[in-house]
């Protein structure tokens, strides 16, 4: 599992064939607006269109609120099918309430692929941000966990202590979207202490990161429609590895960030669990990101998986 960062992107690489709409943030923030847009936009942005995908064993509809400081900023949807150990995953969110006053952002994306025991290995990575007017876009495509081919508009202005992202920074990757989709493996409870304790290789078109993340304790949650039930509460910890600039602040606040969390919940007759809610601290009060509505469904023609949540 994991949330995208979205820090200064880098170069851009070649990009050939068609890969479904990803998940990023804008590229040009200090350190306010970067946790600003972290809390709006950690999930903001993840969307696919399904019709590419496999028939559908389990549907998750849900809808996510975001608030800084217990004031509402953002909205956003996401929709996740999985069958046959293939999965696909679609999301758009927008800035609401006084921060569309002040700028006015809205986002797509989307990733595919499959998993492989607990790990999983994406296909096709694609994000698009409208952020004031600017738009910041970002196409991967991938095969047995390597980037074979990617493209990031606008490129990085270079800068001279600006790390590297090297080909082999580039191997054995997930996408910011697929790192989410948390398979638990073996038979018991996946909503466990084996849903945390992970640690997943992130390359975002631009920047290659590690996220690491630790169990903390088992909540209870309810959702105003669908999911209610014990959820996984994990401790999140950032590490950059290449394509980013050590001094810049927003780098410097997220590798010493220690009390981010996600929650997770698990998808209806599959061992996948996503996040039912993510917390960062920011400078400018608690950003959150909830699930309003977390509804599992099991599709026709797939009588034995569990009910509706």
């Amino acid at each position: 599992m994991g949330w995208t960062f979205r820090l200064k992107p880098r170069r851009s690489g070649g990009f050939s064939g068609k890969a479904p709409p990803v998940f990023l943030l804008p590229h040009r923030f200090d350190l306010a607006s970067a946790a600003l847009t972290a809390a709006v936009c950690v999930m903001a942005a993840l969307v696919i269109d399904a019709r590419h995908g496999a028939a559908a064993q389990t549907r998750l509809n849900a809808e996510y609120a975001a608030t800084l400081a217990g004031l509402p900023i953002g909205r956003g949807s996401w929709v996740i099918e999985i069958a046959d150990e293939q999965y696909s995953a679609a999301a758009s969110g927008s800035t609401t309430g006084l921060l569309r006053v002040f700028t006015g952002a809205h986002g797509t994306g989307a990733t595919q692929g499959s998993f492989n025991g607990d790990q999983a290995m994406p296909t096709s990575y694609v994000a698009t941000i409208d952020w004031d007017r600017k738009i910041d876009d970002v196409r991967i495509v991938m095969a047995g966990g390597n980037v074979k081919d990617y493209a990031a508009e606008p490129p990085l202005i270079p800068h001279p202590e600006r790390i590297p992202v090297t080909d082999a920074d580039r191997r054995n990757v997930v996408d910011p979207m697929s790192s989410t989709l948390d398979h638990v493996g073996g038979t018991g409870d996946p909503v466990s202490p084996q849903a945390c304790g992970r640690k997943v290789a992130v390359f975002d078109g631009r920047v290659r990161y590690d996220l690491r993340s630790e169990f903390k304790r088992i909540e209870m949650v309810k959702a105003e429609r669908g999911y209610q039930g014990p959820v996984a509460v994990c401790a999140v910890y950032f590490e950059p590895i290449s394509g980013y600039i050590p001094s810049r602040a927003v780098i410097k606040y997220l590798v010493q960030l220690r009390d981010a969390e996600v929650w997770l919940a698990p998808i209806t007759g599959t061992r996948v669990l996503v996040p039912f809610r993510f917390s960062l601290p920011t400078p400018l009060g608690l950003g959150v990101l909830q699930a309003t509505q977390f509804v599992s469904i099991a599709q026709a023609g797939h009588p034995s998986v569990a009910k509706t949540q």
